[in-house]
């Protein structure tokens, strides 16, 4: 059986982007995961992409896969991509290389050497011309296009551009109040309907023609879509694709939890 994977930053100038990373003195050891690195990307860096979604920061999950939007966030994605007819052609990058601890503060945001290696990843996904569409997940994405398109390179961008709540809003703001998380997925399925109707009429090339199928007030079967194993690095275990859950930050206090993931295998994987 064969499993197709990403091949990784193989040309450039994607590998230059990766041998020349913003460190500490960017981003801020009080304010992002430093320690356990930068991820770069999910999907297609061949020039293929005709859609580039534009998340916040990797989680726990991404920081094992070194790959981002690879949990239930990403599944979502995975949904609203496929009401627009897009199984493959995409491409997705992050606000932040590093995972944020705490929050940001708007000076470090603003940073120009954080913001300069970020405008540097959209031009070159725009190199290709071929990018039709622009996601951005929540305000921290839709500032990081706002920031690149104040710049020469992306006022010459042209596309359909939607800024949409980000897939795990609802579980953040409802703090397990099922009443909230009901209240808070409703306005987000709206919000995404608005999206989808906003940027469809500008994807030309889509991989399979098909008209937007709207959300309902709550997740319905075939909205959450599971990411195709090329995304991921080679050797990647099934159950760490297919599921979610299996990293925790754990540890007594703020400092262990920041020390320490824990990765267990998911249950039935092994009896």
């Amino acid at each position: 059986m064969l499993h197709p994977f990403d091949p990784g930053y193989v040309a450039e100038p994607f590998l230059t982007l990766c041998s020349d990373y913003p460190d500490a003195t960017v981003y801020p050891a009080d304010q992002f995961r430093v320690e356990w690195g930068p991820i770069f990307h999910r999907g297609r860096l061949d020039g293929s992409a005709r859609v580039l979604v534009i998340g916040q920061d990797p989680a726990q999950h991404e920081t094992v896969i070194r790959r981002i939007l690879v949990g239930e966030a990403g599944r979502r994605v995975q949904g609203l991509l496929a009401k627009l007819g897009i199984t493959e052609s995409y491409v997705c990058i992050n606000t932040y290389l590093y995972s944020v601890y705490g929050s940001v503060k708007a000076a470090t945001a603003r940073k120009p050497e954080l913001v300069g290696y970020r405008n540097r990843w959209f031009e070159a996904l725009f190199e290709s011309r071929n990018i039709e569409v622009v996601f951005a997940l929540g305000q921290a994405a839709d500032a990081a296009w706002q920031a690149f398109r104040a710049t020469p390179q992306g006022q010459a961008v042209q596309v359909s551009y939607a800024a949409v709540t980000h897939p795990t809003q609802p579980e953040s703001s409802a703090a397990g109040d099922k009443t909230k998380l009901a209240d808070a997925t409703k306005k987000l399925l709206r919000n995404w309907n608005a999206g989808l109707q906003a940027v469809h009429p500008g994807l030309t090339h889509p991989d399979t023609p098909t008209p937007p199928v709207l959300y309902g007030d709550t997740w319905a079967v075939g909205d959450r879509v599971p990411i195709p194993e090329r995304d991921y690095p080679a050797g990647l275990p099934a159950w760490m694709r297919e599921n979610d859950g299996w990293a925790t930050r754990s540890g007594p206090d703020a400092l262990a939890k920041r020390r320490n993931i824990t990765i267990k295998v998911t249950r039935g994987v092994v009896t």
